[in-house]
């Protein structure tokens, strides 16, 4: 995508065509596309810590509704600014994070890790179906002869409707009535409900703290994770020699 969009200007030769690239220039072009895919994968990673700690602020549905509306945006200029590519990025991450918090919201903590995994079936889904729209418009317009620097851009319009209409089914979400509730009959006592003050979207599964054990948790993912981001860093700085 980064090579049919960008073309030459990805090694500061703007007017070669993704068509024209030498041997040479692909195998630069390559390497460049590989510090990206770090780069991306950089973004994916902090979109997780960011949005998930933002909608303990401001609410889950919220945050959900800034990932489609703030992506619709960012698919709009995707063709012209690469950065768009790794705000998306972070909102994917960051949707992952944040959908467990919100499931609680809504259905409680007892069975959250059960309904999650139904969602994770609905998101595997997705993830066969986006592919193929966008494999589909691509060779597609590839065949009618539509130059490669404008392939993506009914590819970008498509995938925005996707978010509008994913707004739509945001806005619809409401919590389980109460007349679904978990009742104390048959020894199942409705789950507990943390709620943190000044939190708008904390219910279900609380904020949590940092103690000793929390530490060491942390250290044991954030060290490891540390080097990778580093060495990623690394990888993703060829995009700006």
């Amino acid at each position: 995508m980064l090579q049919e969009t960008f073309g030459g200007a990805l090694f500061h030769e703007p007017s070669v065509g993704f068509a024209q690239f030498t041997d040479a220039q692909k195998t630069l072009a390559a390497a460049i596309g590989g510090g990206f895919v770090g780069l991306f994968s950089l973004f994916n990673i902090g979109g997780r810590f960011f949005w998930a700690t933002l909608s303990d602020s401001i609410g889950r549905k919220r945050v959900y509704f800034v990932f489609f509306y703030l992506g619709i945006f960012c698919y709009e200029i995707a063709s012209t600014f690469a950065a768009a590519f790794c705000i998306i990025a972070s909102m994917y991450g960051g949707g992952f994070a944040t959908v467990p918090a919100y499931l609680a919201d809504i259905f409680g903590a007892r069975y959250v890790g059960a309904i999650h995994g139904r969602l994770l079936t609905a998101w595997s889904a997705a993830g066969i179906v986006g592919p193929l729209i966008v494999n589909y418009l691509h060779d597609t317009r590839v065949a009618e002869g539509v130059p490669h620097n404008q392939v993506y851009g009914l590819i970008s319009y498509s995938l925005a409707v996707l978010l509008a209409v994913g707004s739509i089914c945001n806005a619809l979400i409401r919590p389980v009535h109460a007349r679904w509730h978990m009742k104390e009959e048959r020894g199942l006592s409705p789950p507990r409900i943390v709620k943190t003050p000044g939190s708008k979207g904390a219910y279900g599964i609380g904020r949590g703290g940092l103690d000793a054990n929390a530490f060491i948790a942390w250290a044991a993912v954030g060290i490891p994770l540390a080097w990778d981001v580093w060495k990623t860093l690394e990888n993703a700085a060829k995009i700006f020699q």
